[in-house]
């Protein structure tokens, strides 16, 4: 039996649920995974229709935790050996900012650009307003792999704003997304992560389609 579980919504679907499952393999959990198919609290959370909603969720013995920034900052204290956030204090309150700019904003690239990994829109056009939040990503990147070096936002490892952004790589992937030559090599390395080929590798097999993600643009 393994010592924690991940409840998430969908593998295809679901951003929040890449970033839990992401932020609990970065961190060495012994994980098994329980797919809440058909929940409508999840189907709400994937249609964008919900503020609020409580996956993905980890149990750890007798510790809840659910929204992925809490998350987050669970693993950090129970695994700092992890190396979930940058060393020196400077460069992780960087990374917690970027962080949290992706947890609480990006609105209209989420919903104009919702994350469906089967999917491929090679004539996709982005309204203006998810245009901007496009914009802003490339923005962030492009700083912190100057600054940083790469291959990973804050240098050699990946950390938590690593997995908080890896999502948007597999929207741009979807909706054919044109990007500057430093950060469509940031997104490829991201979408050949060994953990995110994992993730995609499960995505194919998921059974559960939902109708209104599926549709033609």
């Amino acid at each position: 039996m393994a010592e924690a579980t991940l409840t998430i919504s969908s593998r295809n679907y679901s951003s929040w649920s890449l970033r839990g499952w992401l932020l609990c393999r970065m961190a060495g959990l012994d994980l098994d995974v329980e797919v809440l198919s058909g929940d409508p609290a999840s189907r709400a959370e994937l249609l964008h229709l919900s503020p609020s909603f409580l996956v993905p969720r980890l149990t750890h013995g007798a510790v809840r935790v659910w929204d992925v920034l809490a998350i987050a900052q669970y693993l950090t204290e129970i695994r700092p050996e992890a190396g979930l956030l940058p060393d020196d204090l400077a460069t992780r309150s960087w990374s917690r900012s970027i962080s949290g700019e992706m947890h609480g904003g990006f609105f209209n690239l989420r919903s104009a650009l919702p994350m469906n990994l089967r999917a491929r829109y090679a004539d996709f056009t982005p309204w203006g307003g998810a245009q901007a939040d496009i914009a802003r990503v490339v923005e962030i990147w492009q700083e912190a792999l100057r600054v940083h070096g790469g291959p990973f936002l804050f240098g050699a490892r990946p950390v938590v704003a690593d997995a908080m952004y890896a999502p948007v790589c597999t929207r741009f992937v979807t909706y054919g997304v044109a990007l500057p030559s430093d950060c469509a090599a940031y997104r490829d390395r991201i979408m050949d992560w060994d953990l995110m080929r994992d993730w995609i590798a499960a995505a194919q097999d998921e059974p559960e389609e939902i109708e209104e993600l599926d549709m033609e643009f």
